[in-house]
């Protein structure tokens, strides 16, 4: 038996993720595609499909995977450089057991990763952790032999984007930024078949990044795109992040549209045809969505942060829409419930294309609260989780009005402000939320208080 340890740190809940060299190697890919042979059998069929972003390690650590697979007994698609939901795509349609994307998504070039999926559901969590235990007690010395084959599904994938094209006849002009990341291919494949007028912005696929990190959360990211989009006189902008799952969207204007805007948007036209349709969103979007979805016919359901976990929950509650603020999409309605910002780009398009106003006047019309961006500040692994125990208890003490979905979400007649432990990081992570700046100042000294409370000095939290 040939056992293997990871590095403690790259087992993640959502993913297995490292720095390259450093806390990720070719042999954690190797042992990846060893243990996932593993879990393909137990579905009763050795299939996998494999799957890999632009970075400059993919080609290394893909290569690896497919070996680790096929000296496990399986028969592996391998289908090439492309955006993460290319790979969702295929492993969706074929009914594979196992499907791998070798993809370091938004982080910078020098990390990299995997995202998996078995029997056409997302891989995290307690199977994550199994990988893990499959390796440390060991692999058979004598390899199965597998097979591969090459799938070229790109020009499948990019039909089926176009073909729930339902724009009107206003032509559009777009600027659309690849920031470099696997989704670039696609990208100009797709805006090509699509009407209008389309600028496209660092469309080749570089690992380097040269232009700027791929990460349309990060507003230093967008100020490429606003600048064209200004100078173009463009209806909007879409970028994308580094490996196609998230996107994010600026208007006529050059203003922001986060996650939960974006998805209010979409679910206005979704809940036309679908009146009365389950919408999912995260603890950390505004109440304007949950408060808008609800007036517009819907069941709005919050839950917990993480793209694995909101794509499994809209599986389980039926939801035809869901989204995370960090611009991860998830159609359900003509779709096939996976996060694809690409599709989502198709159809937020063909909104934008049928309405009677351009964006900006959409945007405009949108109610708003007054709330903090993302924040981040460190705690360690070993005291995240206790410090959130402290505050909850604190504040069941005193009776306060919380969900518990993911972190506490407090609300009082101000508003609301959230404290989570991040899954992924060394953190924790906040946000408030109030229809006034007073409201606001009034949460984020309570927010301080309760961590102050908790044994943890907030640090520079704006109040």
């Amino acid at each position: 038996m040939t056992a293997h340890q990871f590095h403690p740190t790259i087992l993640r809940e959502y993913d297995i993720r490292g720095i390259v060299g450093h806390t990720l190697f070719p042999a954690d890919a190797y042992a990846i595609g060893r243990a996932l042979g593993v879990l393909a059998a137990e579905t009763g069929e050795k299939t996998a499909v494999v799957g890999r972003d632009g970075r400059l390690s993919s080609p290394e650590l893909e290569a690896e995977v497919v070996r680790g697979l096929m000296d496990s007994g399986c028969a592996v698609r391998r289908i090439g450089c492309g955006p993460s939901p290319m790979l969702y795509y295929a492993a969706t349609v074929s009914g594979t057991a196992v499907a791998v994307m070798v993809t370091g998504s938004h982080n910078p070039p020098d990390h990299n990763g995997f995202k998996m999926m078995r029997a056409g559901k997302p891989l995290f969590g307690a199977e994550i952790r199994r990988i893990g235990a499959l390796a440390a007690a060991g692999f058979p010395e004598n390899a199965s032999s597998g097979t591969v084959s090459d799938w070229p599904v790109f020009a499948d994938y990019t039909d089926r984007l176009v073909q729930d094209w339902d724009g009107g006849g206003r032509p559009l002009t777009v600027v659309w930024d690849a920031g470099n990341g696997a989704a670039g291919q696609v990208m100009t494949a797709l805006s090509a078949r699509l009407p209008g007028r389309h600028i496209l912005l660092n469309a080749t696929i570089n690992g380097t990044f040269p232009a700027h990190h791929p990460d349309p959360t990060d507003p230093h990211t967008l100020e490429q795109l606003i600048a064209v989009v200004r100078d173009e006189g463009a209806d909007l902008g879409i970028a994308f992040d580094g490996d196609g799952d998230r996107i994010g969207v600026v208007d006529g204007l050059g203003r922001i549209l986060w996650g939960d805007q974006i998805l209010q948007i979409l679910a206005e036209d979704v809940l036309r045809q679908r009146p009365g349709a389950t919408v999912i969103a995260d603890v950390k979007a505004s109440q304007a969505l949950f408060d808008e979805v609800r007036r517009m016919g819907g069941q709005p359901v919050m839950w917990k942060t993480g793209h694995s976990l909101i794509k499994t929950k809209l599986a389980e509650t039926g939801a035809v829409l869901a989204g995370e603020m960090s611009g991860h999409i998830f159609f359900a309605d003509r779709w096939y419930g996976f996060d694809d910002a690409l599709y989502a780009a198709v159809r937020f398009l063909g909104i934008i294309a049928r309405l009677s106003e351009p964006l900006t006047a959409r945007f405009d019309r949108m109610p708003r609260w007054v709330n903090t961006p993302e924040l981040r500040f460190d705690c360690p692994d070993e005291q995240k989780f206790a410090v959130m125990t402290a505050v909850q208890a604190a504040l069941e003490a005193e009776g306060a009005e919380m969900s518990l979905v993911d972190g506490v979400r407090v609300s009082t007649p101000d508003g609301w402000w959230l404290l989570r432990a991040s899954n992924t990081q060394a953190v924790l992570v906040a946000r408030a939320e109030a229809p006034d700046q007073a409201g606001l100042s009034r949460l984020m000294a309570a927010l301080t208080s309760a961590l102050e409370r908790a044994g943890v000095r907030a640090p520079d939290l704006p109040v």
